[in-house]
C-alpha cells in the first residue's frame, strides 16, 4: 500500500503500521503527500524521509519500504541537485528501493541514474510507466506533477483530436519502445501506472514479449 505523511501524526501512523504489520503486509510505497488544500500545518512529517526514518526507528527492517524518485526532479525543488540531495535522504534514512515520477524522455532516466551512481546511491530504482489513453487527462496530470510530454508526442496527440483509437496505438508504440529501451538500458523492473485501465498496459507487457495469464 501507498502511505502518505502529510498531516499525519506519529500515533496514526504507528497505528496503521502495526496494523498492516497483523495482516502480513511487508512493502511499503512511503510517500510525503500533497498538502490538503487550506491547511497549512503539515502535521508531525514534513517530508517522505522523516517517514521513512521513523518507520525505521519503530519496526526495524521489518517493511520494505519504496519512495518516489524524480528524473526530471520534483516540481516544487529548486533545481535538480536540490531535488538528488532530498531523494538521498530518503536513501540515507533507510529506503530499500524507489519507484520514479512517470516520463517519456529515456535520457532522463539513465542520466538521473548516473547521478546516483557518482553519490553511490545503489538501491533499484524502477522507472515509473504511464500508459497513453487520453491526451487532455494525460496533459493534466503532466502539467500538474512536473512531468514533461516531449514535443513531438504532444504534437502527434494534438493531431489525433477526438480519435480514441489513434491515441492509442500511438501510445502503444511510444510506450513499448520507451519500456524496451529501459529495460534494455539496465532498468531493474517497471511500474505501470494504469489508471484503472489495465487493457493497454497488458497490451505494452505482452508488446514486450512477456505473456500474460487471465
Amino acid at each position: 500500500p501507498h502511505l502518505t505523511c502529510i498531516a499525519s501524526t506519529k500515533s496514526n501512523v504507528r497505528e496503521l503500521l502495526n496494523h498492516y504489520k497483523t495482516q502480513g503486509i511487508r512493502r511499503i510505497v512511503a510517500l510525503r503527500g500533497d498538502m490538503p488544500s487550506g491547511m497549512r500545518d503539515p502535521g508531525e512529517f514534513r517530508y517522505a524521509n522523516e517517514l521513512v526514518s521513523f518507520i525505521r526507528s519503530e519496526f526495524g527492517d521489518h517493511f520494505h519500504l519504496e519512495v518516489a524518485a524524480y528524473p526530471e526532479y520534483h516540481p516544487q525543488a529548486p533545481n535538480p541537485n536540490q531535488d538528488l540531495e532530498n531523494f538521498q535522504r530518503k536513501v540515507d534514512a533507510g529506503a530499500n528501493s524507489a519507484i520514479t515520477q512517470y516520463f517519456y524522455n529515456p535520457d532522463a532516466y539513465f542520466h538521473f541514474i548516473d547521478q546516483c551512481a557518482r553519490r553511490r546511491i545503489g538501491i533499484p530504482i524502477v522507472p515509473g510507466i504511464m500508459p497513453i489513453t487520453n491526451f487532455t487527462q494525460l496533459a493534466r496530470f503532466s502539467d500538474a506533477c512536473g512531468a514533461e510530454i516531449p514535443r513531438w508526442i504532444r504534437k502527434k496527440l494534438e493531431s489525433f483530436g477526438d480519435d480514441r483509437n489513434a491515441i492509442r496505438a500511438f501510445g502503444l508504440d511510444v510506450v513499448s519502445e520507451l519500456c524496451r529501451k529501459l529495460l534494455d538500458g539496465g532498468a531493474p523492473g517497471l511500474h505501470f501506472y494504469t489508471m484503472n485501465q489495465a487493457g493497454l498496459t497488458l497490451a505494452i507487457w505482452e508488446r514486450l514479449g512477456f505473456t500474460t495469464s487471465h
